[in-house]
Parts: C-alpha cells; sequence; structure tokens
C-alpha cells in the first residue's frame, strides 16, 4: 500500500489549500484516513480522521471549524480542505491509513504512511 500526498505550498495567511492523498494497492474503500501534521521542532499532531465509510469524522482542536476531510472511494483519494490559514499551520502533512476502517485519533492505529507534503503559511 502506497500513499502520495499533494497540494502543498506556500499561500498567504487566511489563503486556503486542498491536500489530497492517493492511495495505491489494496482496499482504499476498506482503510479509515486520516491526516496529521508536524511543525519543526514538534510532535506530530493529529488534524482529522475520516471512517472507512465516510460516515464519521473527527478533529483535532486545531481544525474545527476550518478544515474538512473528505474520501472519494471511486478515485482511492483522500482530501483535506483547509480555510482560514494561519501561519500556525505551518507543518508537514501527512496521511495515513488504518486499515481497521474506525476513525481513531492516535497515531498508533495507522498501518501506512505518506511522505508528507509541505505547507508553509506567510503571515
Amino acid at each position: 500500500v502506497q500513499l502520495v500526498e499533494s497540494g502543498g505550498g506556500l499561500v498567504q495567511a487566511g489563503s486556503s489549500l486542498r491536500l489530497s492523498c492517493a492511495v495505491t494497492g489494496g482496499t482504499f474503500s476498506r482503510y479509515a484516513m486520516a491526516w496529521f501534521r508536524q511543525a519543526p521542532g514538534k510532535e506530530r499532531d493529529f488534524v482529522a480522521t475520516i471512517s472507512s465509510s465516510g460516515g464519521s469524522t473527527y478533529y483535532g482542536d486545531s481544525a474545527k471549524g476550518r478544515f474538512t476531510i473528505s474520501r472519494h472511494n471511486g478515485k482511492n483519494t483522500a482530501y483535506l480542505q483547509m480555510n482560514s490559514l494561519k501561519s500556525e499551520d505551518t507543518a508537514v502533512y501527512y496521511c495515513a491509513a488504518d486499515l481497521g476502517g474506525g476513525a481513531l485519533k492516535y497515531e498508533g492505529a495507522y498501518e501506512y504512511w505518506g511522505q508528507g507534503t509541505q505547507v508553509t503559511v506567510s503571515s
């Protein structure tokens, strides 16, 4: 199973970005998908997760009200729509897949990880 993130970049505060995570191998519709992020010098933090069916989503405190996680099972792709970006959102964003299918918030639940995509928000 391989996960490839895309969509990161350099944007100004207040802008929007949509990250994508394309999954190859395995059966995408069975995986819960999540986004985590890691800022320089900090631990990796939970951002958002979506269950395999798409029926359940959960967000970290920093993402609530601004970010939306979604998935398209026909395209084997998960998304993270990020609005009203702030400088503190600057980080490497990683997507992850969990064979268990449930939307869990901790890293240890996820068996597969992408390489990450850099998001930089200038103030």
